[in-house]
Formats: C-alpha cells, sequence, structure tokens
C-alpha cells in the first residue's frame, strides 16, 4: 500500500498527489511514467512522474479526472493508500546540454514539463518554455514554469490568456535557432508542435502514452509506429523522434475504446461514486 502524503487540485478535475514510494523515488529520473492501481480489482492507468523526492521517499504525479478509474482516484484523500504503484517505467530523458531548448507543454503534462525544464536549465541549458491548455481556469504552475525558463510563452485553444493557439511558434521558430524541441501533452497538440518544427528541422521529441496494459513491453497495447517500425510505448519510449511519429495511427488507437470509456464511467456515477471505488 502506498500512503497518500498530499493532495492538491491544481485546476478543475486536474489534481496532483504526493504518494510515499521510497524505492520508486530512489531511481526515478525525468520522462520515466508509472503504473497505479486503485485497488484490487482496479484498472492499470499509466501517469508521467511529475516529480520525486529520495530522501522524503515521495513521488509526485497529476491526473486529470476523465474517465471511472482518474474519478475513482480524485476521490481518495491525504492518508489514504494506493494499492499498488509500479516504476519508474519507461526510458529516462536524455538530459544533457544541448544548447537552446524549446520546451512545449499543454494539460496535464504541464506538471512533468517542470520536471524536465528543471533538469535542461540545471545542465546548462537555454531554455524557453510554452504551457497551453484549453481555456486559462486549465493552467497551473505559471510562476514555477516562469521561475526555471529563461522566457515563458502561454497560450490557451480559445484565447482566454495569452496566445491563441500555437501558431504564434511559427514566428518565434523564424527568428530564434533552437538545437533541440521537447513536447508532452495532448496527441494533437504533439502533432501541431512537429508540423511546426519540421520545416527548421529542429530534433523533436514527444513524449506518448497510447493506450496501455502492462506497461512493460508484454501485451503489446501500446504499438506505435515511428518511422515505419513498430515500437512499444512503455519500453522503446514513452519518448520518439516526432518527426517520425505516425500521428494519424496513433489518434485513432487512442480513440478505439472511446464509448466503452465513456460508458464505465456513467455507469459507475450513476451506481453511486460515494464509496470511492471500493
Amino acid at each position: 500500500m502506498y500512503e497518500i502524503l498530499r493532495t492538491e487540485e491544481l485546476a478543475p478535475k486536474i489534481k496532483l498527489f504526493e504518494v510515499y514510494a521510497p524505492e520508486i523515488a530512489e531511481k526515478a529520473k525525468p520522462g520515466q511514467f508509472i503504473i497505479v492501481i486503485i485497488n484490487e480489482k482496479g484498472e492499470r492507468v499509466p501517469l508521467t512522474i511529475a516529480g520525486y523526492d529520495a530522501e522524503k521517499g515521495s513521488i509526485t504525479f497529476v491526473f486529470n479526472e476523465v474517465g471511472k478509474t482518474t474519478k475513482q482516484l480524485g476521490l481518495l484523500k491525504e492518508g489514504d493508500s494506493i494499492w499498488n504503484i509500479t516504476g519508474p517505467l519507461g526510458n529516462p530523458s536524455e538530459i544533457r546540454n544541448f544548447g537552446k531548448v524549446l520546451c512545449v507543454a499543454g494539460g496535464v503534462m504541464i506538471a512533468p514539463m517542470l520536471l524536465q525544464v528543471r533538469a535542461l536549465r540545471e545542465a546548462g541549458n537555454t531554455v524557453v518554455t510554452v504551457m497551453g491548455a484549453r481555456i486559462k481556469e486549465l493552467l497551473f504552475f505559471k510562476d514555477e514554469m516562469k521561475a526555471l525558463s529563461h522566457r515563458l510563452y502561454v497560450a490557451t485553444d480559445d484565447g482566454s490568456e495569452g496566445y491563441k493557439g500555437l501558431n504564434f511558434l511559427k514566428d518565434v521558430l523564424a527568428e530564434e535557432k533552437f538545437d533541440r524541441c521537447v513536447a508532452m501533452g495532448p496527441v494533437s497538440m504533439l502533432q501541431k508542435v512537429c508540423e511546426l518544427t519540421r520545416p527548421y528541422k529542429v530534433p523533436t521529441v514527444v513524449t506518448l502514452m497510447p493506450i496501455m496494459v502492462d506497461g512493460m513491453g508484454m501485451c503489446g497495447v501500446c504499438r506505435v509506429n515511428v518511422g515505419g517500425q513498430m515500437k512499444f510505448g512503455c519500453v522503446d519510449g514513452p519518448e520518439f523522434d516526432g518527426h517520425l511519429v505516425d500521428f494519424d495511427q496513433l489518434i485513432k488507437r487512442q480513440r478505439m475504446f472511446l464509448p466503452e470509456e465513456r460508458l464505465s464511467a456513467l455507469l459507475w456515477e450513476l451506481g453511486g461514486c460515494g464509496c470511492g471505488g471500493k
């Protein structure tokens, strides 16, 4: 059992959990993820690590309450326990002095990007960060990201804060030379970032979190097409060369079980969610 040390609502339906998991905290690195199982009958949910403290023995992750299991998870409080957490999984991010790095993060992935920005800054890079969300109310960690970045841009889909969409990056990329781009967020955002960086030949690394079951390369559910080859998101990734990813295929696979996911969440809510999923 993994005790929840701290919870925080960062934005509507977006929550941060700090959990006591000393063995994971001791080995975790930026870019890796965990598999969370709420209880004995719970499903396996992959979540990117957003922080770790080896001395305290804790790890931090952020999630969006969108489906049955993440809504169940959101009901847990400080002092409650999570049945099982497996990790750290996946390959760590490549952190070294690249030069000038463009970091683009959207939605809940702003949280693990903060960890990435800190590591890149400490490695001596000049870091230019873009953080975005659908609406301004879903933005979080702005002050923290600004403090760690050499320059920060904010964007929202509806233009309620900062730039409207990511098209402004065309001008940024045209005016400045970047040695690397790191992107974390929804698949549609990742695809857009890759389209923007491709003409300028900026090496672009994207974090992919496809549908996943075991998270250790045995089930093959998380397969993605990268450069015409089949890769597993869990063991070959989660980071890939964004210019080689078949995003159209990935988007189709991500949407395969949407009806079932919505039905599962609806049935759980109709059954009464006050039980905390127990």
